[in-house]
């Protein structure tokens, strides 16, 4: 099986590839990736187990041939490869158009005249827009944001796929956690740097504010897994756990006992989002978290230099 990952230098993309590398049923792992994000660390350290059969493809998702040329002999294509660029998911409306919805249906297109036989394409819970209450795939998408708006409109296109191939859209919930391909602007990773090296937290509203997480190390782990068991075509919320900001900070405090914390404009609503999680969807792909936050927050603190 030769597999392909658009984005695979990314911060989830570094974890699946090396996952991939590992298993004995995957020949090939093309990595495509314009290296935009200047993030080297896949290349670093120690080589990878089954490192012989990992390559990559410096391209761009525009380059309409570089794509063709890049799905030859694919039979899975991952779809990881977005502008993400958080907390301002409200700016620059023409690269949000350009590479996540624009890339995709690119990519799409060029799978469309291939021979690819399986697409999983990392969607987001941000497509969803905001809420007060868990929301399950049959809750409508409303966007609020750039970077969502442009996510929502690449599923547009990936749908397509699906009476070709086996298709996967997967809303995945706020990714947190070590990896080497570190991402510091979500939520749970900054607050761990802040908290680690400032020793202060800066919080926008009051904190009661409620997201829907994802470790990195089941969400690479669920991606993996989609190459093994039997899972009808379909969209799928990927999500873990639901956490305010304040759960979040009274677990670094225990860890980290002299941090403090900054309330900016308490007054303002901060819209939050609460997904549900898909367990019948979770237990197949094998998200079964047995840690809890505060061993989470332990293990990645560790990881930090000083």
């Amino acid at each position: 099986m030769n597999v392909l990952i658009t984005g695979g230098t990314g911060y989830i993309g570094t974890e699946l590839v090396r996952l991939l590398a590992n298993d004995n049923s995957v020949d090939k792992v093309i990595i495509y990736d314009n290296l935009s994000r200047q993030n080297f660390n896949l290349f670093l350290g120690n080589k990878l187990s089954g490192h012989a059969k990992v390559k990559l493809i410096k391209g761009e998702l525009l380059d309409s041939r570089g794509l063709k040329k890049a799905l030859d002999g694919i039979d899975v294509v991952y779809h990881l490869a977005a502008r993400v660029t958080t907390p301002f998911a409200h700016s620059d409306a023409h690269l949000y158009e350009q590479i996540n919805h624009w890339g995709t249906a690119e990519l799409v297109y060029a799978v469309e005249s291939s021979a690819v036989k399986k697409f999983i394409y990392a969607s987001s819970a941000g497509v969803y827009g905001s809420s007060d209450y868990a929301l399950d795939e049959s809750v409508q998408p409303n966007p609020k944001t750039f970077y969502a708006i442009s996510k929502l409109r690449g599923e547009e296109h990936v749908v397509r796929l699906s009476d070709k191939m086996d298709t996967y859209i997967f809303r995945c919930g706020n990714v947190y956690g070590y990896s080497p391909s570190m991402r510091f602007d979500a939520v749970i990773n900054k607050f761990v740097f802040e908290a680690n090296f400032e020793k202060r937290i800066t919080i926008h509203g009051n904190g009661d504010q409620a997201r829907t997480f994802v470790h990195i190390d089941l969400i690479s782990k669920a991606l993996a897994n989609v190459l093994k068991v039997s899972l009808s075509n379909g969209t799928y919320n990927l999500v873990e756990r639901t956490l305010s900001v304040m759960d979040i900070v009274d677990e670094l405090k225990q860890l980290i006992p002299d941090l403090e914390f900054i309330l900016i404009n308490q007054q303002m609503k901060v819209n939050q989002l609460i997904i549900k999680e898909n367990n019948p969807v979770n237990q197949l792909l094998g998200i079964d978290n047995k840690r809890t936050l505060h061993e989470e927050l332990q293990e990645f603190l560790s990881r930090l230099s000083f």
